[in-house]
This record gives structure tokens, C-alpha cells and sequence, in this order.
């Protein structure tokens, strides 16, 4: 057989070991390219092919499985879908050597985008005047006022990337913005300390903060209380950030105007409550669905992967 007839063996594709769970669409785009493996698949492997294992994937919501990990010794970082860290055990991972890489980046622009897209949805009255129409009431009367966007006074709690990008499309909105958060930053909006006495000036509360112990349950019945008849709430941070029961409280009671939640404690399991709310927009986590977000998402985690 001469030289020519040779044919190259393929190189074997990197194994990835799947410490968590991630959307199917980006599970079917990385499997393209590596070889994601789970828990079932990794007791397979003998234990010199776990020892060549240096990456895993996850997701803000997953987490790290610990019991793969574990088995898995030269894992040396983990890729994650998603901005937040609150569902990892950041000690953990640093005394194992474990870098944990998650995509904060390529989820700005989407989730500030949604942030605003809300803002109009509530006080334009977006969604209710669909049903409106639907249900035929059009022809019994005109549906009823919303309020412009340019110059409401909005209340940023959380000026991070993604609180950041809101600020800005607001103000280019003409929106008053202000913001509230651990500490002042090099940024031209008006930073309040107190999240209490921000939100008495506010019309709408954006929350865009991380979650973890630090704010959870920070938007209560006080601060709702606080917010006002007129006034208004926006999450697309984490379920943690509110108490649910005081919300949905505020709501009934029409103590509040209104909210938009694109986040909730328990996903996808919601409190029976929330859908018979005529004066709250639902999401489902949805902020980052779009075509251009999976497209940047998967270029990022295999660049990290792959690093």
C-alpha cells in the first residue's frame, strides 16, 4: 500500500463532561463539535480516560454536579450557560482548583433589551390591550390609558453589565434613571444608597441585580409598599431578589400598579396564584431567547472549552 493510500485517523473530539444541566439548543450545537458526556456515560470510562477530562459545562441554573466532579480528577474548569454564580459553591471549586467560566457578556445586550421591551409592555398597556381586542371590548369602548415611557422616573437596582445597558436605553428613551446598589459607580446616573428612598421617587423599580444571600427578599412588603399604587415592577434578575408572597399580595390588593417577572423562585413551577393576576405580565426566563444570544453563546462556551 503506498503512501497516498494511507488514510489519517481522526482526531478524537475533546470529552466534555455535562456537570449540569444546559438548554437542549446549545447541548445539540456543542455536541457538533465535542463530546458531552453525562453522568451514565462517565461511569463508562475507565479511569485513566476520566483523568484526561479537563472541562465541563453547567449553567447559572445547574450548578456543578459535586459526585461527577469528584471523579473526574484533572478537571480543571467548567464553562457555564448564564451570568449567574449564586448556584455554585465558589469555595468548593476554588479548593479544587476548578475555574468556574461563566458568559455574562453575551447575555447583556438581550436582557436589557427585555428590561426595556417590559417597561413598555406595562405601562403601555401592551399585552392587556391584545386582550382586549380579543375578547371583543373594543366595540364597547376605548381601552384605557397607559403612560408615555420619556420621562418616567425610573429606579435601577442592580448597575452591573446588564443594569448598566437598561440605564442607558432608558435614558436614551428619555427616562430620569436612577440607581441603587452596594456602592457608588463611575457611571452618569443618579446613585441612591438607599433602596427605600429611591424607590418612593421611582416609577418603576428595574431589578437587574445578582441573586444569592446578599439580596434575597430584598424587594418585600415594605419596599412595595413604598413603590406605591402607581408604581411599578420589573425583574429580570433572579426569583431570589422578591418575595413572591408580598408581591402577589401588592398585586390583588392593587397596591402596586403592576409587574413584569421574567424570573420566579420556583421555575417552572410558579405559584398557582400568579397566572390569574390581570395586572402581571409573565415570562418564562425568556430574556436571552433570541437567534443572535445562541449564536454568540455557543461561540463562547467553545472558546472556553476549548481553552
Amino acid at each position: 500500500m503506498t503512501a497516498k493510500n494511507l488514510v489519517e485517523p481522526a482526531t478524537p473530539r475533546p470529552i466534555i463532561a455535562l456537570l449540569g444541566a444546559i438548554p437542549a439548543d446549545v447541548a445539540a450545537a456543542l455536541g457538533q463539535v465535542f463530546d458531552l458526556i453525562g453522568h451514565d456515560d462517565l461511569q463508562t470510562l475507565t479511569e485513566r480516560q476520566r483523568e484526561t477530562i479537563t472541562r465541563g459545562l453547567t449553567s447559572a441554573m445547574g450548578g456543578v454536579n459535586h459526585a461527577m466532579a469528584e471523579q473526574l480528577p484533572g478537571l480543571e474548569a467548567v464553562a457555564s450557560v448564564g451570568a449567574g454564580m449564586d448556584r455554585f459553591d465558589l469555595p468548593w471549586l476554588s479548593e479544587r482548583g476548578i475555574a468556574l467560566h461563566p458568559t455574562p457578556d453575551v447575555m447583556t445586550e438581550d436582557t436589557a433589551e427585555f428590561a426595556v421591551c417590559l417597561v413598555f409592555a406595562l405601562l403601555r398597556n401592551i399585552v392587556s390591550n391584545d386582550g382586549f381586542v380579543r375578547r371583543g371590548a373594543w366595540a364597547a369602548g376605548r381601552a384605557p390609558l397607559g403612560y408615555r415611557i420619556s420621562g418616567r422616573k425610573i429606579g435601577i437596582v442592580g448597575l452591573g453589565r446588564i443594569g448598566s445597558r437598561i440605564a442607558g436605553k432608558l435614558t436614551a428613551l428619555g427616562c430620569d434613571v436612577a440607581y441603587s446598589g452596594p456602592s457608588k459607580k463611575d457611571a452618569p446616573w443618579r446613585f441612591e444608597p438607599d433602596l427605600a428612598e429611591m424607590t418612593q421617587k421611582v416609577d418603576v423599580l428595574v431589578l437587574s441585580c445578582a441573586g444569592g444571600e446578599a439580596t434575597r427578599g430584598i424587594i418585600d412588603a415594605e419596599i412595595l409598599a413604598l413603590l406605591g399604587s402607581q408604581g411599578y415592577l420589573v425583574n429580570v434578575s433572579r426569583g431570589s431578589v422578591v418575595d413572591e408572597k408580598a408581591v402577589i399580595e401588592a398585586l390583588e390588593r392593587k397596591t402596586i400598579a403592576g409587574a413584569a417577572l421574567d424570573v420566579f423562585q420556583n421555575e417552572p413551577s410558579l405559584d398557582p396564584r400568579f397566572p390569574e393576576l390581570q395586572n402581571c405580565i409573565l415570562q418564562p426566563h425568556a430574556s436571552v431567547f433570541t437567534r443572535e444570544n445562541r449564536r454568540d453563546l455557543v461561540a463562547a462556551l467553545e472558546e472556553i472549552l476549548r481553552s
